[in-house]
Formats: structure tokens, sequence, C-alpha cells
């Protein structure tokens, strides 16, 4: 029976990743984000039985019954990773013996990323309508149920760096919505969890941008998304963080 909750939570992960694919896609293109689903290619509205978490695009055979238009793999995709990280928030926030509130606060920021990795991936933005309230939400937080001078910090700082890039590089380095998620960031984090983050981020940017430019792909001047290195090295160290941070400095003595 034990398997069962694993269960229970990737398919509620899986049902709140579509969801998560109403606002990457809608959010953007400043649609509603009431109403039923429809297809981007032929605009007919699409039935319940055809819009099931990630059984439907199997079951379809990947293409819109009607029109019979490809669908992005971005809809199976983000179902999929919202699955399995519901999954692994679950379970890392049970081993950590944390309460129902600081769970939902873990998911809710979790599922604020996904968001942000995707949209800017897509769209190079990282949208207020999701980092404010995230870090409004954080803020919160951070008071609950003791203030955690290190996270305040951490933002502070995090956002600070980011806000000399972007001023330096006159916003063609460093957008200034990557100022507002590294202050995400830090609130959310703290130390020394951040450090780790970032770094991430600017390593695996770096290698990708490299990768990118020797394809051909990419231009030595040409503008990379690193919405989704901040997004995703969030979530890695979330769950890594003190284990990498502690070999770090084990490597490092």
């Amino acid at each position: 029976m034990i398997f069962l909750f694993p269960l229970f939570f990737f398919c509620f992960g899986l049902v709140f990743g579509s969801f998560l694919n109403v606002l990457i896609y809608r959010l953007p293109n400043s649609l509603p984000l009431t109403g039923r689903s429809f297809c981007p290619k032929c605009k007919k509205k699409i039935s319940w039985y055809d819009n099931l978490p990630l059984l439907s695009f199997l079951v379809l055979g990947g293409r819109c019954r009607h029109c019979h238009f490809p669908i992005s793999w971005q809809y199976p995709f983000v179902e999929l990773v919202t699955g399995v990280l519901t999954v692994l928030s679950i379970k890392y926030l049970v081993l950590s013996r944390q309460d129902l509130i600081l769970t939902t606060y873990y998911l809710i920021l979790i599922y604020a990323l996904i968001v942000i990795f995707f949209i800017d991936l897509y769209h190079e933005i990282i949208p207020d309508e999701i980092v404010y309230p995230a870090i409004i939400i954080t803020l919160i937080f951070s008071l609950y149920p003791n203030i955690l001078i290190s996270n305040l910090i951490s933002g502070f700082l995090a956002g600070l760096l980011f806000l000399i890039l972007f001023l330096l590089t006159s916003g063609r380095g460093m957008g200034f919505g990557d100022f507002k998620l590294a202050v995400l960031m830090g609130l959310f984090l703290g130390y020394p969890k951040i450090i780790v983050a970032l770094y991430l981020a600017f390593l695996t940017g770096a290698a990708i941008g490299v990768i990118l430019i020797l394809r051909g792909k990419k231009k030595l001047k040409s503008h990379i998304p690193f919405g989704p290195f901040l997004a995703g090295s969030t979530i890695f160290a979330l769950f890594y963080g003190h284990l990498l941070w502690e070999k770090l400095i084990a490597a490092l003595l």
C-alpha cells in the first residue's frame, strides 16, 4: 500500500502540470487564464477526454484529434516533470519533517519556477505575474516560523549581484527579469544553497552557450535566456544544495 502514496502525488503533479501548461501558453500571449483548452492550430476546443494529463497525448499519438496538427512536446514533458518533482518534493519534505504549510509553500515555489523556466525558454521573458507573487509569498514564509535573516540577506545580495550585471551590460548580458528571479532565489534558498544554485546556473549556462556556438545554433553575441538555468539550478539546489556544498568545501580543504 505504501506505493500508493507516491502514485497519488505523481498523479496530482500531472494534473497540476496541465494547469502550468495553461500558464506557460497563455501568459506570454496575453490570453485569459479561464476557459477550455483549444488547439492552437485549428482553434477547436479540446474535449475533456482529450485533455487528460499525459494519457491523452499518448492515446492521440501526439496529434490534435481534429486537424492532426502535432501537439508540442512541452505539454507531456511539463506534466511529467511536475509529477516527478511533486513526488521528490513530498519525499524530501517528509524526510525533513516539514509541516503542511511549509510543504505547500515549497510546492508553490517549485511550480512557479517551472513556469518561469519554460516561458523564458520560449519567449525570453520572466513574467511579473509569476515572479512578483512568488517573491511576496517567499517574504511571508521567511517570517514563518522564525525570521530567516540569512534568506533575507541572500535575496538582497543575489539581487544586488544581478543588478550590477544588468547595469554593467546595459541589459544586454542580463535582463531585469534575471535580477528579479535572483532575488526570489536568494529569499527561497538562503545560504549556502544560493551559492550552489548561482554556481550551477553560470556553469551550465556557459557550457550550453559554448555548445550552441560550436554547433552554429548561436553566434558569439547572440542572446541566450538565462532564466531556465537559474530556475533549474534553484530546484536542484533545493534538494541537493547542502550535499554539493559539503562536497565543494571538502574538496577545498
